[in-house]
C-alpha cells in the first residue's frame, strides 16, 4: 500500500499512544503543522485507509454520550512508519503566498510591495510567540528522553526569526530605494 505524508503524519502521532481523529488533528495544530498541515478532511479517511490496510486498529472510547474511536498503531503501521523514516525525505516544499505575491509585485509601484513584506514579518513574529509558548514542552519531552521535537520546534523557532529578520530588511530596503514611476 503507497501511503501518503498525511497517513505518516497519522502513524508517527498514533505511535505514541492511541489517539481520536480530533486528538490527532489537536496534535498537528500545536506540532507539525508549522511545517507539515493536516486537515480533519485529511486526517479521518486516511484513518479509514489505514485502518483497512491493518496500520492502524481503531476501538470504541465513548465520553459522556459522544462516541468516539481512539486509534492504536498495529504492530504493521510501526514497521511501516520505521520503514519510512529509514528512507531520506523526497518532498522539500515551502509554500509561503506571501513570497508568491512578492514575486510578482514589479507590477505594484514599489511602495505598495512593502506592505506584503510588512505582513508576512508581523506572522513570522506571531508563530515566533506561538512555538516559544510550546517549547517547555518539548523540553520536558526532550528531557524525559525524546529530544526530537525539540529539535525541530528549535528549527521553526530559528527559521522563523530569520525569515522575519530578512523581512524587515528588504521592507526597509524596499522602502529606501527610489519609487519608479509606474502606472496602476
Amino acid at each position: 500500500m503507497d501511503l501518503n505524508p498525511t497517513a505518516y503524519v497519522i502513524l508517527g502521532m498514533v505511535s505514541r499512544e492511541p489517539r481520536s481523529g480530533y486528538e490527532i488533528k489537536a496534535l498537528v495544530d500545536d506540532s507539525t503543522r508549522f511545517f507539515w498541515a493536516a486537515s480533519y478532511g485529511q486526517i479521518y479517511p486516511e484513518l479509514k485507509r489505514l485502518a483497512e490496510a491493518g496500520l492502524v486498529e481503531g476501538a470504541d472510547a465513548p465520553t459522556g454520550g459522544r462516541k468516539r474511536t481512539v486509534y492504536a498503531i498495529t504492530t504493521a503501521g510501526e514497521q511501516a512508519l520505521k520503514d519510512w523514516l529509514r528512507q531520506p525525505p523526497s518532498t522539500y516544499e515551502m509554500r509561503e503566498e506571501g513570497l508568491l505575491k512578492l514575486f510578482f509585485a514589479g507590477v505594484l509601484p514599489r511602495e505598495e510591495a512593502a506592505p506584503i513584506l510588512a505582513s508576512m514579518r508581523e506572522h513570522r513574529q506571531r508563530t515566533v510567540e506561538r512555538l516559544r509558548a510550546i517549547e517547555p514542552k518539548a523540553v520536558a519531552k526532550a528531557d524525559g528522553g525524546d529530544p526530537f521535537p525539540l529539535m525541530v520546534l528549535r528549527s521553526g523557532i530559528e527559521f522563523n526569526e530569520w525569515f522575519a529578520e530578512w523581512c524587515e530588511r528588504m521592507e526597509s530596503q524596499l522602502l529606501a530605494q527610489s519609487p519608479k514611476k509606474r502606472s496602476s
